[in-house]
C-alpha cells in the first residue's frame, strides 16, 4: 500500500469517524488534538533552517502550527504573520509551563548549545520532537537523550537529516547492510564546511562588548551557557564557529555524510578512540579548522573484515586520494562525500544522493545494483508527522540512531582541543580513561541556573 494512499485513508477516516479525535487517555501519554490535527510548536522559527522546517511541516494536511517561540522578535513577527492563530513567546520554558496543553509536538531549530535543554524538556512533557542537527552539543548530553528515549518509548523523534530522503542515500544503506559489496574495511567522509562567511566567523574575530540588537533577547539566546556580554560576530548565525555555542563544519554537516554508515551497520555502537589533527592551534573561543579525525570502533560482526573499523572524517574539503581507493584520475562528484571501502568494491555517495559503485576501476550507478528495491518518494519531515499520527512510514532518523551519529561528530569536534592526541573513549563512564584533562574539559558543561536539562534525564 502506498504512502500516499495511507495518508488519504487517514484523512478520510479522521474526518468521517473522528478516529484520531482523542484526548489524553492517561496522564502523560502523547495524543493528537481534538480537531484531528497534530498541533506543532516551532522553536527557532526562522534562522538558517527553522523557516524551512516550519513551512514544510505546516504543509502537511494534518498539521496545525499552534505555537511559535523565538528569542528574536523580528523572526517571531515574520512567522506569526504566517500563522496568526498560533500563540507566541520568547522563552521556550514559558511555552511548556503556560501553553503545554496547546501542542503535541515540537520542532527544535535553535543553535547547537540549546538543543539538549529544549528537546529534553519537550520529551519530559511527553511531546514528539523533530530536532535539528547535531542532536546535542555536549558528549554528556548523549546519555541524557538515551535516558529520555527509554522513559518515553511512545514518542516519535527525528533528526533533521532531510537528505536521507533521497533515493541514492536510502539505496546506499540497503547495499551496505546486505553485504552486496562484501565486508566493510574502512570509511572516508568529508565535508566542505566551514566555507561560508554568512554562517561562519571565518576571520575568528569578535567585536567589542556592546548592547545587543533591540530585537534579540541575548540572555535567552545564551540559554544554558554562562552569561557573557554580547559581541558582534556571534549571533544570529556565526555562532557555529564558537566553541561554546556551535560545532563548526564537522558538526554542521556531519549527519549528512555519516548517517548511511550508522544506519547500515547497527554494530557500530560507540567508538573506542578518537584522534583529530588540526592545522590551526586549539583556541578557547573559536573552533579549529582544517581538521581531520580518525574515529575507531571495535567490531565483532560478519559485516566487517577486521576487528577494528575506522571512519576518517575531515572538514574544509579535505578529500582522500582516489588512487588509494583504486579509482581512476579525476575529481569527486561533490565536495561533501561518503566513501565506504569494502572487500568487493567502493561505494561513493554525495550528500545529495548520487551513488556510484566502483569495482576494478570501473564505475556503475548504485541504483542499478541487482536486487535493489524501489524507493518511492519520501518527504522527510512529513514522515515524522505521519508517524506522530500513528501512520507507520519510513523514518530517518529517530533519536536512537541519531545518538550514534552525534557521538562520532562531537568526539571529532571536541578532540580538536587536544590536536594529534589519541583519546580513548568510554561512553559508559563518560570518560577518556587515558586523559584526565580531556574528561574534565570536553565532556560536559556547567549549565546556567534555570536552563539545565530536566533533572530526570541528568
Amino acid at each position: 500500500m502506498s504512502h500516499l494512499f495511507d495518508r488519504r485513508r487517514f484523512l478520510l477516516m479522521a474526518g468521517a469517524a473522528g478516529v484520531f479525535s482523542l484526548t489524553r487517555s492517561r496522564a502523560g501519554t502523547p495524543a493528537v488534538s481534538p480537531n484531528s490535527k497534530l498541533r506543532v510548536l516551532s522553536i527557532g522559527v526562522v534562522g538558517t533552517i527553522g523557516r524551512e522546517d516550519r513551512r514544510v511541516i505546516a504543509q502537511h494536511p494534518a498539521v496545525e502550527i499552534s505555537g511559535l517561540c523565538d528569542v528574536d522578535s523580528h523572526a517571531l513577527a515574520e512567522a506569526s504573520s504566517e500563522h496568526p492563530g498560533a500563540f507566541t513567546c520568547r522563552d521556550y520554558r514559558e511555552a511548556f509551563s503556560d501553553h503545554g496543553d496547546k501542542f503535541d509536538a515540537v520542532i527544535v531549530a535553535t543553535p547547537d548549545h540549546s538543543h539538549a535543554p529544549i528537546l529534553l524538556t519537550a520529551m519530559e512533557h511527553h511531546k514528539h520532537v523533530y530536532g535539528q542537527k547535531p542532536l546535542v552539543h555536549q558528549l554528556s548530553e548523549l546519555a541524557m537523550v538515551e535516558k529520555a528515549i527509554a522513559a518515553r518509548p511512545d514518542l516519535v523523534t527525528q533528526l533533521g537529516n532531510q537528505r536521507m530522503a533521497s533515493e541514492g542515500r536510502r539505496a546506499a544503506v540497503e547495499i551496505l547492510r546486505s553485504g552486496a559489496l562484501g565486508k566493510a574495511v574502512k570509511a572516508h567522509v568529508w565535508v566542505n564546511s566551514p566555507n561560508e562567511r554568512a554562517y561562519f566567523n571565518l576571520d575568528r574575530k569578535l567585536g567589542e562588548p556592546s548592547p545587543p540588537p533591540a530585537n534579540l533577547d541575548w540572555k535567552l539566546w545564551l540559554c544554558a551557557c554562562e552569561e557573557t556580554e554580547y559581541r558582534e560576530g556571534i549571533a544570529p548565525v556565526m555562532w557555529r564557529s564558537l566553541w561554546n555555542y556551535g560545532s563548526n563544519g564537522m558538526g554542521d554537516w556531519g549527519c549528512h555524510v555519516l548517517d548511511v554508515i550508522f544506519l547500515a551497520y547497527d554494530s557500530l555502537q560507540s567508538p573506542i578512540a578518537v584522534q583529530t589533527h588540526c592545522v590551526s592551534p586549539a583556541n578557547p573561543i573559536f573552533h579549529a579548522h582544517p581538521c581531520a579525525s580518525t574515529i575507531t570502533y571495535a567490531v565483532d560482526s560478519q559485516q566487517f573484515l577486521n576487528k577494528r573499523f575506522a571512519i576518517h572524517f575531515s572538514d574544509t574539503g579535505q578529500s582522500t586520494s582516489r588512487a588509494s581507493l583504486g579509482l581512476p584520475p579525476g575529481s569527486y562528484p561533490d565536495k561533501n562525500m561518503t566513501i565506504v571501502v569494502c572487500e568487493g568494491g567502493v561505494l561513493c555517495l554525495t550528500a545529495e544522493g548520487r551513488l556510484e559503485i566502483w569495482r576494478d576501476g570501473k564505475m556503475t550507478s548504485g541504483l542499478k545494483m541487482p536486487g535493489l528495491q524501489k524507493f518511492p518518494h519520501l518527504n522527510h519531515r512529513h514522515a515524522w508527522v505521519d508517524n506522530c499520527l500513528g501512520i507507520r512510514t519510513e523514518l530517518y532518523t529517530p533519536f536512537k540512531e541519531a545518538v550514534r551519529m552525534t557521538e562520532a561528530v562531537q568526539l571529532a569536534v571536541k578532540a580538536t582541543h587536544f590536536p594529534g592526541e589519541e583519546l580513548r573513549w568510554d561512553k559508559n563512564s563518560l570518560t577518556f580513561p587515558n586523559h584526565e584533562e580531556a574528561t574534565r574539559t570536553i565532556v560536559r558543561r556547567t549549565y546556567r541556573r534555570g536552563f539545565s536539562p530536566p533533572e530526570a534525564w541528568c
